[in-house]
């Protein structure tokens, strides 16, 4: 290429920042040898990070050193004991606007070989590109995907505007209160000072990627009866087990109501309140199993419940109290949170996808320019970091670029294909550039 013709592109793509466009337009050719990516793919998945023990140091070395191959700043801060936290920067043109910061969640859910047709950290590759690994889905991919998109960036001497912050924490899969939750409460993540931020999405069995907005508020709720105990050959009103059967029977009626509105299409799964039992607990126990010829004076059962992040939990406790579980039939509950279900102004914990939010704009801009669709925005059914941000007034979108791919997350035989990994190494380059470069003090 001509110097005329590098000064040209120069001044263009000056006039752009100037301008406040977003520079969306970075040729995608990877740099780096596609190999190589995979390799490193591989490299990752084959560290285990499954608990109840996963080796937070192994992933803490290879990916620092992975960060320190590409030239990012490096930073682990370690909020617990044990669980460190991996904190990279890549520092823009004005430190001063608000930032861009990359979640991803080193730790993952156990998996249990014998399920598996390949051992699950082998990170193997078959013949149809499919590597196999837990993590491969949730959510190792997009941390890698984060880093060969900067790599290729720095490789073609792109220079972000805003600066550029990936966390990688451990714990999310937990709860995440040793991590994400007491990073945004940090002076560190304030210095940051975030002001976008994407996070892990779901695959999509279609050619459109997902988008999540919103997750499902997590809670769990514990019933206890009580009754007189009696033989197990009598008959009689009010026992533990019946009122413990009666308010499961009640829970059921008003979960199939919900499930209903799913199957006719009415609402998506993320949209309706699911409550699931997750466990029963009855019977006087003995060495062998237990007494059966004995009704027992307490049972309890526990739920998994999930809310849609604008519904409100005084309405099911409510029911609880009326239909499930009433004090008349001698039954108590605890209803516990567990997490934020509202932001730091008292909103609900809702990233807008509309005008109102100038980041979706660059977002979906960023998405089309290389070459994908976006489906419709969505809630995500379980539960992520992006509560966290979220709560802290930060617009998060939940966003993993995985398409045409089974939903695998926490599956036997969770796996990626090395075509689709190889794709979002790209969307994550224009997502990236362009947000980045976006030139707005606006932020909501």
């Amino acid at each position: 290429m001509s110097r005329t013709a590098v000064a040209g592109n120069f001044i263009f793509l000056l006039l752009l920042f100037s301008s406040g466009a977003v520079a969306i337009g970075f040729p995608l050719e990877p740099l780096e040898d596609e190999k190589a990516q995979i390799e490193r793919f591989q490299q990752y998945l084959r560290i285990q990070t499954a608990h109840p023990n996963p080796d937070y140091a192994g992933a803490v070395s290879f990916l620092s050193s992975q960060a320190r191959s590409i030239g990012l700043k490096i930073l682990t801060l370690e909020f617990t004991p044990g669980k460190p936290l991996l904190l990279l920067s890549w520092t823009g043109s004005d430190p001063f606007l608000p930032s861009i910061l990359l979640n991803s969640h080193v730790d993952s859910v156990p998996a249990d070989p014998s399920h598996w047709i390949h051992p699950p950290f082998s990170a193997y590759r078959d013949s149809d590109g499919r590597i196999f690994a837990r993590g491969a889905q949730d959510d190792k991919s997009i941390a890698i995907q984060y880093l060969e998109a900067l790599r290729n960036l720095k490789g073609r001497g792109f220079s972000p505007l805003r600066s550029i912050h990936v966390s990688l924490v451990p714990d999310e899969e937990i709860g995440g209160a040793d991590g994400h939750e007491k990073f945004v409460a940090s002076q560190e993540f304030r210095m940051l000072n975030v002001g976008f931020v994407l996070d892990e999405g779901q695959a999509s069995p279609t050619d459109e990627f997902r988008v999540f907005y919103a997750d499902r508020l997590p809670w769990s709720l514990i019933v206890n009866a009580v009754g007189a105990p009696g033989h197990g050959s009598k008959m009689y009103d009010g026992s533990a087990a019946e009122n413990l059967v009666e308010c499961v029977e009640a829970i059921v009626r008003f979960r199939d109501s919900q499930f209903d509105l799913v199957k006719a299409g009415i609402r998506a799964g993320s949209e309706v309140i699911s409550v699931n039992p997750v466990y029963l607990k009855a019977g006087t126990p003995t060495p062998t199993g237990f007494v059966m010829n004995m009704q027992p004076s307490e049972a309890e059962a526990g739920f998994d419940v999930r809310l849609p992040p604008t519904e409100s939990i005084d309405i099911l406790r409510k029911r609880i109290n009326e239909e499930w579980a009433p004090i008349s039939r001698n039954m108590t509950y605890q209803l516990t949170q567990k997490g934020p279900s509202r932001d730091v102004t008292g909103r609900p914990l809702v990233t807008p996808t509309n005008a109102s939010n100038p980041w979706w704009s660059v977002f979906k801009q960023a998405i089309s320019a290389s070459g994908g669709k976006l489906g419709k925005p969505e809630i995500l059914s379980s539960t992520t970091d992006a509560r966290f941000m979220r709560q802290m007034g930060i617009p998060t979108l939940g966003f993993s670029p995985m398409t045409n791919t089974p939903i695998l997350l926490h599956d036997h035989n969770e796996f990626l294909k090395d075509t689709v990994f190889l794709n979002g190494i790209k969307v994550y380059e224009n997502l990236i550039s362009a947000l980045s470069s976006f030139h707005s003090d606006v932020v909501v």
